[in-house]
């Protein structure tokens, strides 16, 4: 079964933001470590928005490792004036296959709304360009987004559900994430769930939880993946826990969530 990971970060000589690994630098080499001791085959990665070079060091990880790795990068929402030639050949550049945004930062809580993001949706619809958003803030306005906008292949970060609560109280946005399955163009990452929980694996209080998030979107929009840097366990019970713990999750629908469905969305190529 092909194990992909729909999201991890590697940084060099920089510290991420306290909810992640204290470490100056985890790179590709560090994660092919980890991901080959846990038997995980592929890694989309997501250059950290706090980190300048974030996206040139994905870039060079997808192209010293083109069967592992594949980039969600980012470009400064609020620049439209630099923006727009860069995504013009956005997914010509080796080893990028969209975009991915927060918006955690001070300053930056309102931009899906106001309109600073505004000159990024026309041109991803035009290109059908994947864009990963951790949006457990702002969930209805990513439905009239997905409506106005069909064409952009949308992945929501972390099950829809704050990485800052623990717990049900994490899944308090759980009611808007399910609304939006009727948008064919949305789909859920499943990453971070051990994180949610401050239960001992295998975590059995949120299992109902990512229940009704797989009846609602379907394998085929449901992927799952970690955020390893700020996940309190092993790399391997992450991946246990969809593999061996969910016994509604079988056969060809796991084989979709752990990996074949993501690689599908983002246009990541299967092996033979």
């Amino acid at each position: 079964m092909l194990i992909v990971d729909s999201q991890v970060h590697i940084w060099i000589n920089t510290m991420l933001p306290p909810i992640h690994r204290q470490i100056p630098t985890f790179s590709a080499e560090d994660l092919i470590a980890e991901m080959d001791a846990a038997s995980v085959d592929r890694v989309v990665l997501h250059p950290p928005g706090a980190v300048p070079n974030g996206n040139e060091t994905a870039i060079a990880a997808a192209n010293a490792h083109p069967d592992r790795f594949r980039v969600l990068g980012w470009v400064h929402m609020d620049q439209p004036e630099i923006g727009e030639a860069k995504l013009a050949d956005w997914t010509d550049i080796p080893g990028m296959s969209g975009l991915r945004f927060l918006f955690i930062f001070p300053g930056r809580e309102t931009w899906p709304m106001d309109g600073t993001m505004d000159w990024i949706w026309p041109i991803a619809n035009e290109q059908k360009m994947p864009v990963g958003l951790l949006a457990h803030d702002f969930l209805p306005t990513v439905g009239e987004i997905a409506e106005k906008y069909p064409d952009v292949p949308m992945l929501i970060d972390h099950l829809g559900a704050s990485p800052f609560k623990k717990d049900m109280e994490s899944f308090e946005t759980l009611p808007d994430l399910v609304a939006l399955a009727k948008h064919p163009n949305v789909a859920v990452k499943m990453s971070g769930a051990n994180g949610n929980s401050t239960e001992p694996y295998p975590h059995t209080n949120i299992h109902d939880a990512l229940h009704r998030i797989f009846d609602a979107f379907g394998p085929d929009r449901c992927f799952w993946g970690t955020d390893l840097s700020r996940m309190n366990c092993s790399y391997r019970e992450c991946v246990t826990l969809f593999t061996e713990e969910l016994p509604w999750l079988t056969g060809r629908d796991l084989e979709l969530v752990m990996g074949e469905a993501l690689c599908n969305w983002i246009g990541w190529e299967l092996p033979e």
